[in-house]
């Protein structure tokens, strides 16, 4: 593997995972930089990493995951970055073929996990949803929105990193981001063994937030797209109100005000939203 590449391996308390991982990366990417990014760990990853000879990024305090892959990604040496996870659910074998994809012209590949891959029922619905809405917003056929695993080109990745979160939704970020710019985005189906360790995902809190990204989906993208939708709902929603009621009563009501004026306010919100987006990507390269 060619020396420009950097893999980047974001990693809390993965010691024992990172004992199988790094040996596997340097024997079958000899030539790749690999930069693990310790993100307030307090077991043994700084040993393992040193033991390897891989380099070592340390956040003095959990920062989340997107915080532990904007430090790999300003620390890169390579022209292409691969992102994968430390817990020991991405192949290290699979990394020549997001490459070989890159090399076809994409700007990033992402690596789309098999549907046998681990995961609870509940997350595979929530990712089939975030996929579908995804997929909608953009016009194409989106296999994996949420993957932490792909490989993409440094100088090109660098120019959204203002837009990534600290947290888990960095792969919807970015993800929304190249489309946005006009980026091409393509992925290769790969098969996310069994994570070793335990999650850091955190059910009812992660949950809660996992569903914002479905409005980060819309707001990166297309904000009127998503948002006109929801003025029209309660646009006719006040519009049937008011029949019933003047049909019954013969007069407007105050619920129907209220829905026509909601109506409004989630227009002009989108309207604005459209023009925010704008600005976000107005120095992205064409």
């Amino acid at each position: 593997m060619s020396q420009d590449v950097s893999i980047i391996i974001p990693a809390k308390n993965e010691f024992a995972s990172l004992c199988l991982l790094l040996p596997a990366l340097r024997k079958n990417h000899p030539g790749a930089e690999i930069i693990v990014v310790s993100d307030g760990s307090t077991d043994d990853t700084e040993k393992v990493c040193v033991t390897h000879n891989v380099v070592l990024l340390k956040h003095p305090y959990s920062m989340g995951n997107g915080a532990a892959v904007k430090s790999g990604a300003r620390a890169a040496h390579g022209k292409i970055l691969v992102f994968m996870d430390a817990d020991g659910q991405h192949n290290p074998e699979d990394i020549p073929r997001l490459l070989s994809k890159l090399q076809e012209g994409y700007d990033m590949v992402v690596g789309a996990r098999h549907s046998n891959s681990q995961a609870s029922l509940g997350r595979s619905y929530a990712n089939k949803i975030y996929n579908w809405l995804a997929s909608w917003m953009v016009g194409q056929k989106i296999d994996d929105l949420t993957s932490g695993f792909r490989a993409v080109h440094a100088d090109k990745f660098r120019q959204f990193l203002y837009l990534l979160p600290n947290g888990f939704s960095y792969p919807t970020t970015i993800t929304m981001s190249f489309f946005r710019a006009g980026f091409t985005v393509t992925y290769v189906p790969i098969f996310a063994g069994r994570r070793e360790g335990k999650s850091h995902v955190r059910i009812v809190h992660d949950g809660v937030r996992f569903l914002l990204i479905i409005f980060k989906v819309g707001t990166l993208y297309a904000p009127l797209k998503f948002f006109f939708p929801i003025s029209l709902g309660f646009f006719f929603t006040g519009l049937f109100y008011y029949l019933y009621t003047f049909i019954s009563y013969r007069h407007f009501t105050n619920m129907s005000a209220l829905l026509f004026i909601t109506s409004v306010l989630v227009f002009l919100i989108g309207l604005v939203s459209e023009q925010i987006t704008v600005l976000n990507y107005k120095d992205s390269e064409k």
